[in-house]
C-alpha cells in the first residue's frame, strides 16, 4: 500500500466550505479597516463601495471578456454543485459535461484576453494553458473508469484554478472589482 492511499483527504463538503469561506473571509479581513471607515489602515486599496452591478460598464465591456465572465460563473456555479453532491451519478455525468465545456470556454477565450499586458500574454495565461492541458487529461482518466485521476484533475483545476483565479478577479482596476466594489 503507498503512502498517498494511506493519507485520508478531507470530505467533498469539508474542502467546498473551507474554499468558499477562506478566500472571501481574508479578503474581507484585510478590508474591514477600510470598511469601518479608518481609511489609513487595511490594505491600501482604493475606495470600497458595494454596489448593485454596473451595468454601464458591462455594456462597454468587450465581447470576449463578456463570454469569459459569464461561463467563469457558470463553471463556478456547476462545479460547486458538482463537488458537493453525489459522484458517479447521472446528474453528475451530465452537470460535469456542461462543467467541461464551460471551463473550455473559459481557458480559450482567456487567450484573447490581453489586458493585464496589452498585446501580450500574461502571468495568468499560463493558468489558462495548464487547463487546456488538463481538462481533456481528466476527461479521458473519467472515461477510463480511473476515478482517483479524475478526481485529482477535477478537484485541482476547481479549487486551484478559481481559487488563483479569484485572486485575481478581485484585484482593484479589474472588471468584477469595478462592477461591483469600485
Amino acid at each position: 500500500m503507498s503512502l498517498m492511499s494511506q493519507i485520508r483527504t478531507p470530505s467533498r463538503k469539508v474542502a467546498l466550505g473551507l474554499a468558499l469561506a477562506l478566500g472571501p473571509g481574508a479578503l474581507a479581513l484585510a478590508l474591514l479597516p477600510r470598511i469601518l471607515g479608518d481609511r489609513d489602515a487595511g490594505l491600501a486599496l482604493p475606495a470600497f463601495r458595494p454596489h448593485a452591478p454596473d451595468l454601464a460598464l458591462l455594456a462597454a465591456t468587450p465581447p470576449v471578456i463578456l463570454i469569459h465572465l459569464a461561463f467563469g460563473v457558470l463553471a463556478l456555479l456547476v462545479g460547486g454543485i458538482l463537488m458537493a453532491g453525489r459522484k458517479g451519478a447521472r446528474m453528475h455525468r451530465v452537470l460535469g459535461w456542461g462543467w467541461v465545456v464551460a471551463v473550455g470556454v473559459v481557458a480559450i477565450s482567456s487567450l484573447f484576453i490581453k489586458t493585464l499586458n496589452p498585446g501580450h500574454f500574461s502571468i495568468i495565461h499560463i493558468l489558462s494553458g495548464y487547463v487546456i492541458v488538463a481538462l481533456p487529461l481528466a476527461v479521458a482518466a473519467a472515461r477510463r473508469h480511473e476515478v482517483e485521476r479524475h478526481r485529482r484533475y477535477m478537484t485541482g483545476l476547481f479549487f486551484g484554478g478559481f481559487a488563483i483565479n479569484l485572486i485575481f478577479v478581485l484585484l482593484p482596476g479589474r472588471l468584477v472589482w469595478d462592477l461591483v466594489l469600485g
